[in-house]
């Protein structure tokens, strides 16, 4: 399968985050990611990282791929799959969980959960497959060596036209659930459904609250509707 290639707009060194990590905590995102209001992909997203930026990092769940953070004053969650610290000059997320990497474990409790929450959350309980990373080697792996970070993924083949745009957030289509995060270049199973759109070589669909465009070819995401 073909795999998207990591873009280099937003370049930052990723040995200058290392010790700002060790005492501020802090972590790069390596792509455009997500801060959603909760732990998991039925959460509403409530702001972006850009690719290339720092967040603060306040801890992670035990044992799961989501980290309490605060970009430029928006608190939630992001996906540990694609915040990024150095480890010996190389990119690595913090779902690897590096031992050299010290990151909090914190909880989370929903005490203002609405039925919205409960039944999105019963949804993505029933998810029918997952996003696969946009590089080989996981996440961070598409990250050139020498510690320096492509801040946006995704090299497309075939770039979205505004008609395009507009015609697939005129036309909304039922959300699926997949595990993982929605980043340009994840892969979207080929079980997922998607629909046609008047521009060759794109189709589109709503995975985890948040419309996106995939390439035919290789199903990998180009564009995340926002």
């Amino acid at each position: 399968m073909r795999i998207a290639k990591l873009g280099m707009a937003s370049v930052i060194a990723l040995t200058a985050a290392a010790p700002a990590f060790a005492q501020s905590a802090e972590a790069i995102a390596a792509t455009d990611l997500n801060i959603r209001s909760g732990p998991g992909p039925q959460f509403e997203v409530v702001g972006v990282i850009p690719g290339g930026e720092t967040a603060a990092v306040e801890g992670c769940l035990d044992a799961n791929t989501w980290c309490k953070v605060d970009f430029d004053g928006t608190a939630g969650w992001s996906s540990s799959n694609y915040l990024a610290v150095s480890v010996e000059e190389e990119a690595v997320a913090l779902s690897a969980n590096p031992a050299t990497i010290e990151v909090n474990t914190v909880t989370y409790e929903n005490t203002e959960e609405t039925q919205a929450d409960k039944n999105a959350g019963a949804a993505a309980g029933a998810t029918i497959g997952a996003l696969t990373a946009y590089a080989v080697g996981g996440p961070i792996g598409g990250i050139v060596a020498g510690g320096i970070l492509g801040g946006a993924a995704g090299s497309a083949a075939v770039e979205p036209t505004t008609e395009t745009v507009t015609y697939v957030t005129s036309n909304p289509v039922e959300t699926v659930y997949l595990d993982g995060e929605v980043v340009v270049g994840a892969t979207v199973p080929e079980n997922v459904t998607t629909y046609e759109v008047p521009q060759d070589g794109l189709r589109y669909a709503t995975i985890n609250g948040q419309t996106v465009l995939v390439e035919t070819e290789s199903n990998a995401i180009v564009h995340v509707v926002r």
